[in-house]
Protein backbone atom coordinates (compact mmCIF):
# COMPACT_ATOMS: atom_id res chain seq x y z
CA UNK A 1 0.00 0.00 0.00
CA UNK A 2 1.38 3.38 -1.14
CA UNK A 3 0.35 6.71 -0.54
CA UNK A 4 0.69 9.75 2.13
CA UNK A 5 1.13 8.12 5.86
CA UNK A 6 -0.77 8.73 9.26
CA UNK A 7 1.10 9.84 12.30
CA UNK A 8 -0.09 6.44 14.52
CA UNK A 9 1.44 8.38 17.40
CA UNK A 10 -1.32 11.12 17.29
CA UNK A 11 -2.94 11.73 20.46
CA UNK A 12 -5.72 13.46 18.45
CA UNK A 13 -5.89 9.95 16.95
CA UNK A 14 -5.66 7.92 20.58
CA UNK A 15 -2.10 7.48 21.01
CA UNK A 16 -0.63 8.11 24.61
CA UNK A 17 2.70 7.23 26.83
CA UNK A 18 1.79 4.49 29.47
CA UNK A 19 5.27 4.59 30.91
CA UNK A 20 8.83 5.77 31.54
CA UNK A 21 11.47 5.05 33.26
CA UNK A 22 12.22 8.90 33.92
CA UNK A 23 10.16 12.15 33.22
CA UNK A 24 12.61 14.38 35.87
CA UNK A 25 12.47 17.86 34.32
CA UNK A 26 9.61 17.40 31.07
CA UNK A 27 6.50 15.27 31.12
CA UNK A 28 6.63 12.03 28.67
CA UNK A 29 2.83 12.91 27.80
CA UNK A 30 4.22 16.16 25.88
CA UNK A 31 5.76 13.12 23.26
CA UNK A 32 2.64 12.53 21.46
CA UNK A 33 0.82 15.74 21.34
CA UNK A 34 0.05 16.60 17.67
CA UNK A 35 0.88 20.59 17.60
CA UNK A 36 4.72 21.44 17.45
CA UNK A 37 6.61 22.15 20.76
CA UNK A 38 6.77 25.70 21.79
CA UNK A 39 10.03 27.26 23.57
CA UNK A 40 9.39 29.71 27.02
CA UNK A 41 12.29 30.06 28.19
CA UNK A 42 12.90 31.73 31.48
CA UNK A 43 9.70 29.77 33.47
CA UNK A 44 10.99 27.33 36.18
CA UNK A 45 9.43 24.90 38.64
CA UNK A 46 11.23 23.68 41.36
CA UNK A 47 12.74 20.86 39.57
CA UNK A 48 13.96 23.14 36.77
CA UNK A 49 13.23 24.53 33.78
CA UNK A 50 9.59 24.22 32.65
CA UNK A 51 10.09 22.31 29.05
CA UNK A 52 7.85 21.21 26.30
CA UNK A 53 9.21 17.66 25.71
CA UNK A 54 9.75 14.35 27.79
CA UNK A 55 13.54 14.94 29.79
CA UNK A 56 15.23 12.88 31.57
CA UNK A 57 17.40 13.51 34.75
CA UNK A 58 21.56 13.54 33.83
CA UNK A 59 23.23 10.26 34.27
CA UNK A 60 26.41 10.20 36.29
CA UNK A 61 27.37 7.38 37.82
CA UNK A 62 24.02 5.04 35.96
CA UNK A 63 25.22 4.00 32.90
CA UNK A 64 22.28 2.86 30.48
CA UNK A 65 19.56 4.03 28.35
CA UNK A 66 16.22 6.24 29.51
CA UNK A 67 13.10 4.82 27.76
CA UNK A 68 9.46 5.59 27.33
CA UNK A 69 6.51 3.31 25.88
CA UNK A 70 3.93 4.50 23.92
CA UNK A 71 0.50 3.20 22.66
CA UNK A 72 -0.46 3.81 19.01
CA UNK A 73 -3.69 5.52 18.52
CA UNK A 74 -4.09 2.95 15.85
CA UNK A 75 -2.88 -0.40 14.56
CA UNK A 76 -0.50 -0.64 11.65
CA UNK A 77 2.42 -0.86 9.96
CA UNK A 78 5.15 1.52 10.72
CA UNK A 79 7.07 3.62 7.81
CA UNK A 80 9.08 6.67 8.75
CA UNK A 81 9.83 7.27 12.73
CA UNK A 82 10.76 11.32 13.50
CA UNK A 83 12.60 11.46 16.78
CA UNK A 84 12.09 15.31 17.34
CA UNK A 85 14.43 17.48 19.92
CA UNK A 86 13.27 20.57 18.84
CA UNK A 87 14.20 23.36 21.58
CA UNK A 88 17.13 20.90 23.30
CA UNK A 89 19.55 22.54 22.42
CA UNK A 90 22.86 21.46 25.14
CA UNK A 91 20.58 18.77 26.76
CA UNK A 92 19.18 16.29 24.05
CA UNK A 93 20.31 12.94 23.91
CA UNK A 94 23.38 11.71 21.99
CA UNK A 95 21.57 8.37 20.37
CA UNK A 96 18.53 7.03 20.39
CA UNK A 97 16.40 3.24 19.73
CA UNK A 98 12.94 2.84 18.72
CA UNK A 99 11.41 -0.94 19.14
CA UNK A 100 8.17 -1.96 18.50
CA UNK A 101 5.64 -4.85 19.00
CA UNK A 102 2.08 -5.81 18.57
CA UNK A 103 0.02 -6.82 21.95
CA UNK A 104 -3.45 -7.63 21.22
CA UNK A 105 -6.06 -6.08 23.50
CA UNK A 106 -5.76 -3.46 26.08
CA UNK A 107 -2.86 -4.79 27.99
CA UNK A 108 -1.15 -3.06 31.28
CA UNK A 109 2.25 -1.58 30.43
CA UNK A 110 3.75 -3.95 32.69
CA UNK A 111 2.55 -7.16 30.48
CA UNK A 112 3.43 -5.29 26.79
CA UNK A 113 7.36 -4.49 28.73
CA UNK A 114 7.25 -8.35 29.51
CA UNK A 115 5.31 -10.00 27.10
CA UNK A 116 5.65 -7.82 23.70
CA UNK A 117 7.61 -9.53 21.06
CA UNK A 118 10.10 -6.50 20.26
CA UNK A 119 11.60 -6.28 16.53
CA UNK A 120 13.78 -2.69 16.60
CA UNK A 121 12.38 -0.57 13.33
CA UNK A 122 15.21 1.96 14.32
CA UNK A 123 18.84 1.03 15.25
CA UNK A 124 20.96 2.94 17.61
CA UNK A 125 21.16 6.27 15.55
CA UNK A 126 22.57 9.61 16.05
CA UNK A 127 20.60 12.42 17.00
CA UNK A 128 21.12 16.18 16.79
CA UNK A 129 19.70 18.71 18.43
CA UNK A 130 17.13 21.28 17.91
CA UNK A 131 15.58 19.17 15.13
CA UNK A 132 13.31 16.66 13.21
CA UNK A 133 15.53 13.63 13.32
CA UNK A 134 13.68 11.62 10.54
CA UNK A 135 14.59 7.68 10.09
CA UNK A 136 12.83 5.10 7.13
CA UNK A 137 11.75 2.46 8.80
CA UNK A 138 11.40 -1.21 6.85
CA UNK A 139 9.23 -3.48 8.66
CA UNK A 140 6.02 -4.96 7.24
CA UNK A 141 4.67 -6.20 10.57
CA UNK A 142 1.51 -5.19 12.91
CA UNK A 143 2.63 -3.00 15.53
CA UNK A 144 0.38 -1.40 18.73
CA UNK A 145 3.10 -0.03 20.79
CA UNK A 146 6.63 1.61 20.52
CA UNK A 147 9.18 2.22 23.07
CA UNK A 148 11.61 4.42 22.45
CA UNK A 149 15.24 4.60 24.10
CA UNK A 150 17.48 7.29 24.04
CA UNK A 151 21.19 7.85 25.56
CA UNK A 152 22.33 8.37 27.85
CA UNK A 153 19.93 10.89 28.94
CA UNK A 154 18.20 14.30 27.67
CA UNK A 155 15.02 15.74 26.28
CA UNK A 156 13.08 14.98 23.28
CA UNK A 157 10.27 17.31 22.41
CA UNK A 158 7.82 14.98 20.03
CA UNK A 159 8.17 11.32 18.81
CA UNK A 160 5.80 10.82 15.64
CA UNK A 161 5.22 7.25 14.34
CA UNK A 162 4.14 7.48 10.44
CA UNK A 163 2.52 4.97 8.94
CA UNK A 164 -0.38 2.99 7.32
CA UNK A 165 -3.79 2.29 10.15
CA UNK A 166 -4.62 -1.55 9.76
CA UNK A 167 -7.67 -1.78 11.79
CA UNK A 168 -8.73 -5.58 12.69
CA UNK A 169 -11.77 -6.18 10.66
CA UNK A 170 -13.74 -8.83 12.97
CA UNK A 171 -14.14 -5.36 15.32
CA UNK A 172 -15.71 -3.99 12.47
CA UNK A 173 -18.55 -6.56 11.18
CA UNK A 174 -21.96 -5.61 11.45
CA UNK A 175 -21.00 -1.69 11.99
CA UNK A 176 -21.95 1.55 10.50
CA UNK A 177 -18.39 2.96 10.45
CA UNK A 178 -17.20 6.57 9.54
CA UNK A 179 -15.07 5.16 5.97
CA UNK A 180 -13.05 8.13 5.57
CA UNK A 181 -11.90 7.48 9.61
CA UNK A 182 -7.88 7.72 10.03
CA UNK A 183 -7.72 5.19 12.34
CA UNK A 184 -9.81 2.41 10.56
CA UNK A 185 -6.66 4.06 7.51
CA UNK A 186 -8.83 6.56 5.73
CA UNK A 187 -6.41 9.79 4.37
CA UNK A 188 -6.65 12.73 2.09
CA UNK A 189 -4.66 12.37 -1.47
CA UNK A 190 -4.96 15.10 -2.70
CA UNK A 191 -6.21 18.68 -3.10
CA UNK A 192 -6.06 21.52 -5.26
CA UNK A 193 -5.44 24.46 -2.43
CA UNK A 194 -3.54 24.15 0.87
CA UNK A 195 -2.81 27.90 1.37
CA UNK A 196 -3.60 28.19 4.94
CA UNK A 197 -4.54 24.62 6.01
CA UNK A 198 -3.69 21.18 4.72
CA UNK A 199 -6.98 19.57 3.22
CA UNK A 200 -5.80 16.18 5.36
CA UNK A 201 -7.66 18.04 8.50
CA UNK A 202 -10.81 17.32 6.88
CA UNK A 203 -10.64 13.51 8.70
CA UNK A 204 -9.39 14.34 11.67
CA UNK A 205 -11.07 12.11 14.12
CA UNK A 206 -11.81 15.22 16.66
CA UNK A 207 -13.84 17.84 16.73
CA UNK A 208 -12.61 21.05 15.57
CA UNK A 209 -12.13 24.05 18.05
CA UNK A 210 -11.05 27.13 15.75
CA UNK A 211 -11.23 28.18 12.19
CA UNK A 212 -7.58 26.85 12.15
CA UNK A 213 -8.20 23.52 12.52
CA UNK A 214 -10.46 23.18 9.38
CA UNK A 215 -9.40 23.35 5.78
CA UNK A 216 -9.22 26.76 4.32
CA UNK A 217 -7.78 27.74 1.01
CA UNK A 218 -6.71 31.05 -0.55
CA UNK A 219 -10.26 32.85 -2.29
CA UNK A 220 -10.61 31.96 -5.87
CA UNK A 221 -11.07 35.04 -8.01
CA UNK A 222 -10.78 32.24 -11.65
CA UNK A 223 -14.17 30.93 -11.28
CA UNK A 224 -12.97 27.55 -10.82
CA UNK A 225 -13.61 25.53 -7.45
CA UNK A 226 -11.56 23.69 -5.26
CA UNK A 227 -11.68 20.06 -4.29
CA UNK A 228 -10.30 17.07 -2.48
CA UNK A 229 -9.80 13.57 -2.73
CA UNK A 230 -9.67 10.96 0.07
CA UNK A 231 -9.41 7.40 -0.28
CA UNK A 232 -11.46 5.35 2.13
CA UNK A 233 -10.45 2.63 4.80
CA UNK A 234 -11.89 -0.40 2.74
CA UNK A 235 -14.31 -0.22 -0.13
CA UNK A 236 -17.52 0.31 1.07
CA UNK A 237 -21.02 1.62 0.86
CA UNK A 238 -21.75 5.00 2.02
CA UNK A 239 -24.87 6.12 3.78
CA UNK A 240 -24.82 9.59 4.42
CA UNK A 241 -22.36 12.69 4.24
CA UNK A 242 -21.76 14.71 7.08
CA UNK A 243 -20.08 18.15 5.95
CA UNK A 244 -19.62 20.50 8.62
CA UNK A 245 -18.78 24.55 8.34
CA UNK A 246 -18.80 24.40 12.23
CA UNK A 247 -16.38 28.18 12.95
CA UNK A 248 -16.11 29.07 9.20
CA UNK A 249 -18.45 31.65 10.30
CA UNK A 250 -17.54 34.07 6.58
CA UNK A 251 -15.32 31.95 4.58
CA UNK A 252 -17.57 28.91 4.60
CA UNK A 253 -17.60 26.98 0.99
CA UNK A 254 -21.17 28.04 -0.60
CA UNK A 255 -21.53 24.62 -1.77
CA UNK A 256 -20.22 21.15 -2.30
CA UNK A 257 -20.68 17.90 -4.62
CA UNK A 258 -19.30 14.51 -3.38
CA UNK A 259 -18.33 12.37 -6.07
CA UNK A 260 -17.03 8.48 -5.88
CA UNK A 261 -14.70 6.04 -7.58
CA UNK A 262 -15.53 2.28 -7.80
CA UNK A 263 -13.13 -0.32 -6.96
CA UNK A 264 -10.42 -1.32 -9.76
CA UNK A 265 -8.39 -4.17 -9.93
CA UNK A 266 -7.63 -6.97 -7.65
CA UNK A 267 -6.07 -4.40 -4.83
CA UNK A 268 -8.47 -1.41 -4.35
CA UNK A 269 -5.32 0.39 -3.40
CA UNK A 270 -3.16 -0.19 -6.14
CA UNK A 271 -4.22 2.44 -8.19
CA UNK A 272 -4.57 5.80 -5.65
CA UNK A 273 -7.26 7.52 -8.36
CA UNK A 274 -5.84 11.07 -6.85
CA UNK A 275 -6.79 12.52 -10.25
CA UNK A 276 -9.79 14.71 -9.84
CA UNK A 277 -9.90 15.63 -13.79
CA UNK A 278 -9.82 11.62 -14.93
CA UNK A 279 -12.95 9.45 -15.51
CA UNK A 280 -14.99 6.90 -13.71
CA UNK A 281 -16.16 8.98 -11.01
CA UNK A 282 -20.03 8.56 -10.15
CA UNK A 283 -22.16 11.40 -8.26
CA UNK A 284 -23.07 10.50 -4.44
CA UNK A 285 -24.18 14.21 -3.73
CA UNK A 286 -25.25 16.45 -6.00
CA UNK A 287 -24.18 20.12 -5.90
CA UNK A 288 -25.82 21.52 -2.78
CA UNK A 289 -25.86 24.50 -0.77
CA UNK A 290 -24.17 24.93 2.34
CA UNK A 291 -24.73 27.07 5.74
CA UNK A 292 -21.87 28.45 7.43
CA UNK A 293 -20.92 27.40 11.05
CA UNK A 294 -23.30 24.27 10.45
CA UNK A 295 -22.86 20.54 10.59
CA UNK A 296 -24.66 19.07 7.90
CA UNK A 297 -25.91 15.65 7.28
CA UNK A 298 -26.79 14.62 3.73
CA UNK A 299 -28.47 11.00 3.05
CA UNK A 300 -26.86 9.23 0.69
CA UNK A 301 -29.50 7.00 -1.55
CA UNK A 302 -28.52 3.90 -3.33
CA UNK A 303 -24.90 4.26 -3.11
CA UNK A 304 -22.58 2.26 -5.00
CA UNK A 305 -19.57 0.45 -3.22
CA UNK A 306 -16.74 2.56 -3.92
CA UNK A 307 -12.78 3.23 -2.69
CA UNK A 308 -12.48 6.94 -3.24
CA UNK A 309 -14.27 9.86 -2.52
CA UNK A 310 -13.99 13.72 -4.71
CA UNK A 311 -15.38 16.47 -2.62
CA UNK A 312 -15.90 19.68 -4.62
CA UNK A 313 -15.77 22.89 -2.77
CA UNK A 314 -17.43 26.12 -4.56
CA UNK A 315 -16.58 28.79 -4.92
CA UNK A 316 -12.70 27.74 -2.76
CA UNK A 317 -12.95 25.79 0.57
CA UNK A 318 -14.09 26.71 4.04
CA UNK A 319 -14.95 23.36 5.90
CA UNK A 320 -14.16 22.28 8.94
CA UNK A 321 -14.83 17.92 8.84
CA UNK A 322 -15.97 15.68 6.30
CA UNK A 323 -17.10 12.20 7.93
CA UNK A 324 -18.90 9.14 5.36
CA UNK A 325 -21.04 7.38 7.52
CA UNK A 326 -21.24 3.38 5.89
CA UNK A 327 -21.15 -0.01 5.56
CA UNK A 328 -17.52 -1.88 4.36
CA UNK A 329 -18.81 -4.28 1.66
CA UNK A 330 -17.48 -7.91 1.56
CA UNK A 331 -14.95 -6.75 -1.22
CA UNK A 332 -13.46 -4.28 1.93
CA UNK A 333 -13.99 -6.77 4.17
CA UNK A 334 -11.52 -9.09 2.54
CA UNK A 335 -9.06 -6.40 1.65
CA UNK A 336 -9.12 -5.83 5.39
CA UNK A 337 -8.27 -9.16 6.20
CA UNK A 338 -5.65 -9.75 3.85
CA UNK A 339 -3.66 -6.97 5.16
CA UNK A 340 -4.03 -7.94 8.45
CA UNK A 341 -2.81 -11.34 7.72
CA UNK A 342 0.00 -9.94 5.83
CA UNK A 343 1.29 -8.02 8.79
CA UNK A 344 1.08 -10.89 11.19
CA UNK A 345 -1.96 -9.58 13.07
Amino acid sequence: MTGPWINLASRVLGATVVAANDESFGAKESLVVDTPAVLDPGRYHHAGEIVDGWETRRRRFDPGADWVLVRLGAPGVIRSVDVDTSHFTGNYPTHAVVEACAVPGYPDPAHVLAHGAWRTVVPRSPLAGDASNVFAVDDPALATHVRLSVEPDGGVARLRVLGDAVPDPALLDGLTVDLLARALGGVALASSDDFYTRAEVLNAPDTPRTMGEGWETRRRRDGGHDWVVFRLAAPGRPLAAEVDTRYFVHNASREVALWGKSVVGDDPHDDPHDDPHEGGWEPLLPRTSLQPDTRHVFRLLDAPEVVAVRLDAHPDGGLARLRLPGVITPTGRRFLQARRIATGG
